[in-house]
């Protein structure tokens, strides 16, 4: 065909003509003719191949130019009837080694090109990862060399409500400046275990910053992570797992399953001054747009408002990052009036940045949607469909 391949270095080509001998080594004097052409068709594909992404030879005949050389021609229909020129045994032996060599030197030149771009691959920097052309902090520390912080507070920022898993904390902790990460990332938790496979410490959990990279005291030396204490409880939702005694759990003694997330809940109980094992940071599928006039649309149910805390404090908040003139939407979706995560906080920047900030939220179980059901996310978003559907429209909108 017209098109190139790209073979591997180590790549083997045998030829095997389409006839009922396979020819091997030299070839025999007595040859009909047809079997010359396809000979002779087969090994220029192959020297076609070998040459891709290199030299390129078009699909047609094949002319003698000189002894051993040949050259690829377009294939026209007076051509077609002599494939190879000067005809004969003698003929298809310095034809075919002229293929040879075309072939070797095909495949030699891409073996070299091959290496050159390797010479010329960029080093990769420890802890680095390019996205987008511009370097950010990447998986600085592992699971088996964990930084170790410190918690400086450790704030439940819900109130109790009819659900078990009502309670969500705002945590801080010091990594002083030893993690850096930029707004969007991630950053894992190592847990003192045992997990529910009883590996001691327990696998890594990761969460999103909740935090700008300045950090909430924009010092630099600070990270910030909002998580729910996962709790089931067999009769008031799903409950597969069981890592509670029978009778055991101080909130809910009379369950014969009750779960408590491993991770989840060893954030949630941190208290001041407690060490806390940190990896990362990691994560380059949030991060903000490098616009500075886009228009941002956040749709987060519950602890999903994390990654966008942190937009919005680099956006709105932080002394050193404002400078922002698109526009920021936020959408925010929970159960209860209750689970109103950093309510306050979106609150002030809508009254200060009017034009460039909007916040609405849905309440599932307080709101009714227009069809008189329940209220979730998307439902507030379709009302405001004539605003929103421009503004997907608009190639400045993420």
């Amino acid at each position: 065909g017209s098109r190139g391949f790209s073979l591997p270095c180590r790549a083997t080509l045998r030829a095997r003509p389409p006839c009922s001998r396979v020819f091997q080594g030299s070839l025999p004097c007595a040859m009909s003719g047809s079997e010359v052409r396809q000979l002779v068709a087969g090994t220029a594909a192959l020297a076609c191949i070998g040459c891709a992404g290199l030299s390129f030879a078009q699909p047609g005949s094949l002319t003698s130019v000189g002894a051993g050389h040949l050259r690829a021609t377009a294939a026209t229909t007076t051509q077609g009837a002599s494939l190879l020129a000067g005809g004969g045994a003698a003929a298809s032996s310095s034809g075919l080694a002229g293929l040879a060599a075309i072939s070797a030197a095909g495949c030699a030149s891409l073996f070299s090109a091959s290496r050159t771009v390797r010479r010329a691959t960029a080093v990769k920097k420890k802890g680095v990862r390019v996205v987008e052309g511009k370097e950010i902090p990447w998986n600085l520390f592992m699971p088996k060399a964990p930084y170790k912080g410190s918690v400086i507070s450790n704030e439940t920022i819900t109130t109790k409500t009819p659900l078990v898993n009502w309670e969500t904390t705002h945590t801080i902790m010091r990594h002083d400046k030893k993690v850096p990460y930029v707004e969007g990332q991630s950053i894992g938790i190592i847990a003192p275990g045992p997990d529910k496979k009883g590996e001691t410490p327990a696998k890594i959990r990761l969460y999103s910053i909740a935090s700008s990279a300045c950090g909430d005291d924009e010092t630099y030396e600070t990270v910030s992570l909002c998580v729910k204490r996962v709790v089931e409880v067999e009769g008031r939702g799903w409950c597969e797992y069981s890592n509670v005694e029978p009778g055991t759990d101080k909130e809910f003694p009379d369950a014969k399953k009750v779960y408590r997330g491993v991770c989840s809940s060893h954030i949630c109980d941190l208290k001041a001054g407690d060490d806390v094992l940190i990896t990362g940071p990691t994560g380059a599928e949030m991060l903000l747009p490098s616009e500075n006039d886009a228009n941002i649309i956040m749709l987060a149910t519950g602890t999903g408002i994390a990654p966008f805390r942190s937009f919005l404090r680099k956006l709105f908040h932080d002394k050193a990052t404002k400078g922002f003139d698109g526009l920021a939407w936020l959408f925010l979706g929970v159960p209860y009036s209750n689970s109103l995560l950093y309510d306050e906080e979106w609150k002030k920047m809508q009254s200060e940045y009017p034009g460039q900030f909007r916040y609405d939220y849905a309440i599932s179980d307080e709101m009714l949607n227009k069809e008189g059901k329940k209220m979730w996310v998307q439902h507030k978003v379709m009302e405001f469909a004539d605003e929103i559907w421009p503004m997907l429209k608009d190639p400045k909108t993420h």
